[in-house]
This record gives structure tokens, C-alpha cells and sequence, in this order.
């Protein structure tokens, strides 16, 4: 199999922690990097995940290279009371080996995107901080992306405000830079990560693996089952999995080409994403919008790729 070169921009956060360790066993995937960015919890609980995520992983040689420690304007966002104040519940995870390196999350972006020559792709779990201050620095950066996903947004509802996303909502400026920036961006947002779900018997056969990891992951889905209850949803909502499988193979998702946008200024509604997929207004397409999922076959392909923990 020919993999994909990749870069994980994330926050971890317990969906990234389980994104990633669902990403260290996909064949398809080469990751180059983990750039981490605050968002869930600050840069200093993020970066310092990332490194014990790749030590219980088994993927100590994937380099971490940390970004921005807060967003473009405004004031920082985090959602620790989901994350615990670490970011990862408080579980105890292995000490790494590896350290953060010096060089700037942007600047490997770049660096990377260039020396592959347009065969890069991006995932992105948290805001979008690092990638707007990389098409900042360099403007040439979105013709040598092959491909960015974006777990962020919704079409129909928000979690951090009735309108807005988190990671949207964390860094809104960053998330219109990147979505006007012309790379090729498919937005895997609250509305299909609701119906990419584990239930609780899911979560149970997933613990059944009997690692480490598993019990990792069972315990991170308990979290987000105690947090599906108000929103309707029959399952624990798999955030940052469900981008990171979408990244993984597409074939399993719905999406349609439309316009989306992001509200920065209205006083209820900033952090919104505006999708335009069934409007009168027909604004030009620049975002792919995940809105479904084949919910059996993204359960079974998120366990496969957890199970080879025990292999």
C-alpha cells in the first residue's frame, strides 16, 4: 500500500488522544509530525500529550513540534471541565522517551509541504491556529497541500455556544484564513461526528481487548457518553475519530461541495460556521461538508484499527 503523508495538528484532549492512537495503526497514513496547539486544555498540557500519546502508542519516532499558545485575537478557550485540567482525565500515562522539538509547528507545515512537493495532507482536531499563522508566514503554502481535514463546525447546532463549535469558536480568524486560503478542505463537523458514535455496548467490546490502550480509549468514551445525553445522541460522539477516519477513507462518509464561512462578529452567533449547501444563494464552493456516515462500518473500522494494540 502506498501511504499518505501526513501532519496531525491537534489538541490533545481526549478525542484527539483517541484519534491518534486509531492513526498510529492505519496502514494508509505516514505521519511526519504531530504539531499540537492550544485549544482543549493550554499548549502546555498539549504538547506535553502528545509525547505520552505517542509513548502509549508505541510511536515514539513521530517528532512533536509545538505551535501557538493562544489565538490570533481575543482571549484563549478551553474546555477542561470535559478534558479534565491535564487534558487526558488525570489518567496515568507512561513517561516518554521523546521530547518536544525547537522548530515551530508553522514552519514544519511549510518545510514538509514543500520538500513533498504537493503531496502533504493535513488533519487538524483542534483550532486552527497553527495552520492560518503558517499561510501567513506563507502564502504560497496552500498549493503544496494536498488535502486538509477539519474536525470543526456544524450546519445545525453548536457545543461551546448554541451557535458555535469549539475549535471554530476557540480561534474564528484562523478558521476563515484557512477556509479562504484555496486548499482543498473537506469539515467534518458536530453534525456527522453525532451520528459517528460508539453506544455503550460498543464502548464495552472495545474495553473487552484487554490493553492498555482499549482501557485508554473505554474511559475517554465514558467521558463523552456523559456528555451525548443533551444533545439526543444514542452514543458517546466521536469528534476528532471521526475526522481522522474520514481522513483515513473517505468512502465511508456523505459529504457535499459547498461555501462555508465563519461569523466573527455577531455577539451570539461568533464562531459560527455558515454553510451554504441548500441556500438560494449559491456562494462559490470551497469546503467539502461531511454530513453523513455509514455508522457500522466506521464502528468496525475504529475498532479494527484499535484492536492491533493487542496484536
Amino acid at each position: 500500500m502506498n501511504k499518505r503523508s501526513v501532519i496531525i495538528d491537534c489538541d490533545p484532549g481526549i478525542d484527539d488522544a483517541m484519534a491518534l492512537l486509531a492513526a498510529f495503526r492505519a496502514p494508509e497514513l505516514d505521519i511526519k509530525a504531530i504539531t499540537p496547539v492550544a485549544g482543549n486544555v493550554p499548549l502546555v498540557h498539549t504538547a506535553p500529550n502528545a509525547l505520552k500519546i505517542l509513548a502509549l502508542g508505541g510511536r515514539e519516532d513521530i517528532p512533536v513540534y509545538p505551535g501557538a499558545d493562544r489565538p490570533l485575537t481575543g482571549q484563549a478557550r478551553e474546555a477542561s471541565e470535559v478534558h479534565g485540567a491535564d487534558g487526558l482525565m488525570g489518567w496515568p500515562m507512561p513517561e516518554p522517551r521523546s521530547v518536544l522539538r525547537d522548530e515551530k509547528a508553522w514552519d514544519v507545515i511549510w518545510r514538509e509541504a514543500k520538500a513533498l512537493g504537493g503531496e502533504l495532507e493535513l488533519i487538524a482536531t483542534g483550532p486552527l491556529t497553527n495552520l492560518a499563522i503558517a499561510l501567513a508566514k506563507y502564502p504560497d503554502l496552500p498549493k503544496y497541500i494536498k488535502k486538509l481535514t477539519v474536525m470543526g463546525g456544524g450546519a445545525c447546532f453548536g457545543n461551546a455556544t448554541p451557535a458555535a463549535e469549539f475549535n471554530i469558536y476557540a480561534d474564528p480568524e484562523a478558521a476563515e484564513m484557512v477556509f479562504r486560503s484555496g486548499m482543498p478542505t473537506a469539515l467534518c463537523g458536530l453534525d456527522v461526528c453525532h451520528r459517528a458514535h460508539l453506544t455503550e455496548n460498543e464502548v464495552e467490546e472495545l474495553e473487552g481487548f484487554g490493553t492498555v490502550q482499549a482501557a485508554f480509549c473505554a474511559a475517554l468514551s465514558r467521558q463523552e457518553l456523559s456528555w451525548a445525553v443533551p444533545y439526543g445522541t444514542p452514543g458517546a460522539p466521536m469528534h476528532d475519530p471521526c475526522a481522522m477516519l474520514y481522513a483515513i477513507a473517505p468512502t465511508l462518509f456523505t459529504a457535499v461541495h459547498c461555501w462555508v464561512g465563519v461569523e466573527r462578529a455577531g455577539v451570539h452567533t461568533r464562531g459560527k460556521t455558515v454553510t451554504d449547501a441548500f441556500s438560494d444563494a449559491k456562494r462559490p464552493p470551497n469546503v467539502d461538508l461531511v454530513l453523513d456516515v455509514d455508522r457500522p462500518r466506521f464502528v468496525r473500522r475504529l475498532l479494527a484499527l484499535l484492536r492491533e494494540y493487542g496484536g
